[in-house]
């Protein structure tokens, strides 16, 4: 799991590249990024699958503000990003969820 953050000079945007390997993936067929960027649509942000089985996508988020997100596996299994900037309690279920941080512009 990581987090990849580029800031745009242009504008105020980081963008931010997730990407789960295929150990990571648990041999899942889709993956998605779950959050706060996203209204927790598990529909609105699909991984790409690599060649070699690991998960990517690149998502434009305003710098200056934090998001919570999750993976989800196969639309079952809820992962976190061990690598993430930091963790929130969840309101649902009473895990963490992971944060990125967009803060540095």
């Amino acid at each position: 799991m990581s987090l990849k953050k580029q800031y745009l000079k242009s504008k105020p945007v980081c963008k931010v590249t997730f990407r789960l390997t295929a150990e990571q993936a648990q041999k899942a067929d889709n993956v998605c990024v779950v959050g706060d960027f996203n209204e927790w649509d598990h529909k609105a942000s699909p991984m790409k699958k690599l060649k070699n089985g690991d998960f990517t996508l690149n998502v434009n988020l305003d710098a200056g503000e934090s998001y919570q997100f999750k993976y989800l596996l196969d639309g079952e299994t809820w992962e976190n990003d061990w690598d993430a900037d930091n963790y929130a309690p969840s309101p649902i279920g009473g895990a963490d969820n992971s944060v990125v941080e967009c803060l540095n512009s």
